[in-house]
This record gives structure tokens, C-alpha cells and sequence, in this order.
């Protein structure tokens, strides 16, 4: 049995330009540039998924988090993990209303079967509430599935699936062709309104060719000082611009030191708000030592940076770029 195809649904006001796209996220905070609104206006366009790579806390999850709020849509989402499979990721079946169903059918079964005078028709009668006890009644949604069965539009977030397995990928290759899903014992449920979806990576292994063709491909990489700026300014709007300005500048230098893990975008939001907390106007060695822990996650670059931290932190106050 196959679900009716999806509707021919309008395409929403805020999707119906890359302008409007970029506007509409800068109103939740998302700080977008023309590739990312591109990749977004072509995926409901085109009715392609989005997958978005790049290093982690650069925005990739926060990006499909902001445009469902943007739209005032549903965001579904599904974390990926090693070994995960199809009862996560499509459905499972209600194991407790089987056994109840279960259980009233054992206590009803002479009524049930009252008129049935042979062997083949008792089977008849109960071949009947066999057919019920595998129905969509009984199934349990997970995100896939919930995707499907939305009326309007949603957005879909398949997140980290470079933490998956090749069978993880080989099980999304029907979702995103055909928007649509197969219960073997119901058939095949097709999305009522095909949801936005984003697939993010960090790149720990390479995906499968079969999955990159279905998908636009965009990368988010670190923004120059001009976008970063605009970034923190949106999320901790209480921060002088002196201030906000010498940090970022900090931060652009870090991450052409010799550091194993450069900070992410997140991690200068974070310094930012923390700076603010230490009712901080200006950066000082002292005080990037003392909160360096917070754009810093490994000891070992915290010890190769404690060298540079005073060249680092005065070519930062003086506007100047950092000496080699």
C-alpha cells in the first residue's frame, strides 16, 4: 500500500528569494553570506537535501535550528551515532500495544471466532486482526518518518551522519530521492510536503558517492573578521565594539598558529559572553591567559600559545596583524 504523492504545497514567502533567505536568518541571529542563502533557496527549489560540511562550531547545525525558526516550521531532528539504524531513524513498532492488543485478542478469541465452522475460515477471522496488529496504528515515528507525515513544510536535520555507518547511508538513499519511506509490513509512506533537509559532516570519514549525488553540496568554513564580527554582534549584543573588534582579531590569529584544535565560531561567542561576565573592556595578557581555556580545548596548544600570548594579544589591540 503506497501513501498518495505529496502535495503541490506554495513555496513560502521567506524562501522565495536569496535576499529573503539571508534577511530572514540575520532576524534569528544566523549571520549568512551568499553561498549558504544560495544552497538554501536551490534546496527547496530544486527539492535537493543540503549537505554541509565544514570544521564543527562553525554553524551547521545552528543553521537548519535558525531557519525553522525563520519559517515558523517544525525542526526535526536526528542525531547520528555508530551503529545506528532504522528502529532510530524511521520507525519501531509500539512492543507494549502489540502485547496489549495481544492479550485482548487471547481473552476474546471463542467470541471471535463464533460462526466459524471450519479450519479455514477461524484462519480467515484471524488473518484479519493479524493484518491490524502490523498497521500504522502500531507503529512508533522517529524522524524520517515524522518528516514524511507533516502536512506542511518542516526542516529536517540529519546531523553528524559522517558519524555513521555505509548502511546508515545506504538506508537515507530512498528518503533522499524520493521523499518517501518503506514499512515492509505497511509499503511505502511518500512525504505529504517534502521536508527542507540538511545532512552536516565534520568530515571525520569521506561519504559515500551514492549519498553526495543527491545532495547540493555546501561548505561552511571560518568566517573572515568582518563576518565574525557581525556573528558575535548578533549573539552578544551588549559587547563594546572595542572590545568585540581586538577579540576577533585574537581569535583570526589563533587559528594560523600551530594549534591542533583552532577555535570555532562557537568558541569566540562563548569568550565574548565570558568577557562580558568579567565586565572586561579591553584585552590584556593577564586576561586572555586567565580565560584562555574557554577558545582553547586541548592542553597542549594552551602550552605552545602561553609564548605568543602577549605578541598575540598587542598586535590585536593595536589593530595591526600578528608578526610571524
Amino acid at each position: 500500500m503506497s501513501s498518495s504523492a505529496p502535495h503541490a504545497h506554495p513555496v513560502p514567502d521567506g524562501l522565495k528569494s536569496i535576499d529573503a533567505i539571508t534577511e530572514g536568518l540575520a532576524s534569528e541571529g544566523y549571520i549568512s553570506n551568499r553561498s549558504i542563502s544560495t544552497a538554501v533557496y536551490l534546496a527547496q527549489h530544486l527539492r535537493k537535501p543540503i549537505l554541509v560540511e565544514g570544521p564543527a562550531g562553525v554553524g551547521k547545525t545552528d543553521l537548519a535550528r535558525c531557519l525553522s525558526l525563520y519559517l515558523k516550521v517544525p525542526l526535526l531532528r536526528m542525531q547520528c551515532y555508530e551503529g545506528i539504524d532504522e528502529s532510530r531513524a524511521l520507525y519501531e513498532w509500539k512492543y507494549g500495544k502489540q502485547l496489549l492488543y495481544t492479550q485482548i485478542l487471547k481473552e476474546k478469541i471463542h467470541h471471535l471466532m463464533d460462526g466459524a465452522d471450519s479450519l479455514e475460515a477461524s484462519f480467515a477471522k484471524l488473518n484479519d486482526f493479524q493484518d491490524l496488529f502490523f498497521s500504522r496504528e502500531f507503529v512508533e515515528p522517529r524522524p524520517l518518518l515524522k518528516s514524511m507525515e507533516q502536512d506542511d513544510l518542516s526542516v529536517l536535520l540529519i546531523d553528524e551522519i559522517d558519524k555513521s555507518d555505509e548502511a546508515f547511508e545506504a538506508l537515507l538513499l530512498e528518503v533522499l530521492s524520493d521523499y518517501q519511506v518503506t514499512i515492509p509490513e505497511i509499503g511505502t509512506i511518500s512525504a505529504r510536503t517534502p521536508p527542507l533537509v540538511l545532512l552536516t559532516s565534520n568530515n571525520t570519514r569521506e561519504l559515500g558517492d551514492a549519498l553526495k549525488r543527491r545532495c547540493l553540496h555546501l561548505h561552511i568554513g571560518f568566517p573572515d573578521a568582518e563576518r565574525e564580527e557581525r556573528i558575535v554582534r548578533a549573539r552578544v549584543p551588549d559587547i563594546q565594539p572595542q572590545l568585540l573588534h581586538q577579540m576577533v582579531s585574537f581569535i583570526q590569529a589563533v587559528r594560523g598558529e600551530d594549534v591542533r584544535k583552532v577555535p570555532s565560531i562557537s568558541e569566540t561567542v562563548d569568550w565574548a559572553r565570558t568577557l562580558l561576565l568579567l565586565h572586561a573592556d579591553a584585552l590584556d595578557p593577564a586576561l586572555v591567559r586567565d580565560t584562555l581555556n574557554v577558545i582553547m580545548k586541548r592542553q597542549s596548544d594552551i602550552v605552545a600559545l602561553d609564548g605568543r600570548i602577549n605578541e598575540l594579544t598587542r598586535t590585536a589591540t593595536a589593530g595591526a596583524a600578528p608578526q610571524p
